[in-house]
């Protein structure tokens, strides 16, 4: 069902702020968070800073993972008293690896307008400078904090052609990289830091080059990949290897052999036949 966003029904607003200078939260954005009743807030004391900053007075809900879900019931409850209400995170875009899903979800659900607003996000900045092909691009957001779920991660990634976009936490980063070169090989990447803030800095090279000139590295990272550029050939594989290849990642048989067929550049009945043989 399509819902008109401008329709002057009770709006949850997903509000974008800063994530670094100031000066990039939009003349909408600061609108909004003049005209909403209530601001649903990541960290209700990173907001009031904001606030005081644009001298805006408003009543903060702290809203994380904590206590997302009762918070829905109460967003609602404004809504339904006819009062538009916004969310914002402690930097950038809510929901962008940020809480923020769980209530615009539940609103959505109840009928009510969920109206995004553009603004900051610290993916596309990084993505723009990093000098690695922009599209097409995948977000993964951060990686699992424990090695081998991250490896496993990875892993899963390896094969994709797009750039590949994380986020990394200071104390994780030279865990992260070391994993990187190991599963993805030695790729071109770039690592953005500090991005918009007074110390922006961005590390442009291949994995183990970077690795040596990042060490003990402060702030927040964004990390963008090459993606899988080699071209792969199967001459080194018998017909059934190729194909046992996709059996063991839960592929169907006949998915597998259309998948080696055109890998191979023949037709799906001569490699069906040539497995069937067997």
């Amino acid at each position: 069902m399509s819902q008109k966003s401008y329709n002057n029904t009770p709006t949850l607003y997903l509000i974008p702020t800063p994530i670094g200078n100031m000066e990039d939260i939009t003349l909408r954005a600061i609108n909004a968070l003049k005209e909403v009743e209530v601001i649903f807030s990541e960290d209700t004391r990173v907001t009031g800073i904001l606030l005081k900053h644009l001298d805006i007075k408003k009543k903060l809900i702290a809203n994380h993972e904590h206590n997302e879900q009762k918070n829905c019931e109460i967003a609602l409850s404004y809504l339904k008293d006819g009062y538009n209400i916004g969310l914002v995170t402690d930097r950038g875009t809510p929901i962008i690896s940020d809480p923020g899903y769980g209530i615009a979800k539940f609103i959505i659900e109840h009928g009510y307008n969920v109206v995004g607003l553009p603004g900051p996000t610290a993916l596309i900045p990084a993505l723009i400078v990093s000098g690695l092909n922009p599209s097409p691009f995948l977000f993964y957001g951060f990686l699992n904090n424990k090695e081998q779920k991250r490896i496993k991660e990875l892993e899963s990634l390896k094969n994709i052609k797009a750039t590949l976009i994380f986020y990394e936490a200071p104390h994780r980063l030279e865990k992260t990289l070391d994993n990187m070169l190991k599963v993805l090989g030695n790729r071109n990447i770039s690592i953005s830091r500090e991005i918009s803030k007074r110390y922006e800095e961005v590390y442009r090279g291949q994995i183990d080059d970077i690795k040596k000139q990042i060490v003990d590295a402060k702030g927040e990272f964004v990390i963008v990949v090459d993606g899988d550029n080699t071209i792969k050939t199967y001459d080194n594989l018998t017909i059934d290897e190729h194909i046992n290849l996709y059996l063991a990642e839960d592929m169907k048989l006949m998915d597998a052999i259309k998948k080696v067929a055109k890998e191979r550049n023949v037709s799906k009945s001569d490699i069906y036949n040539e497995y069937h043989k067997r």
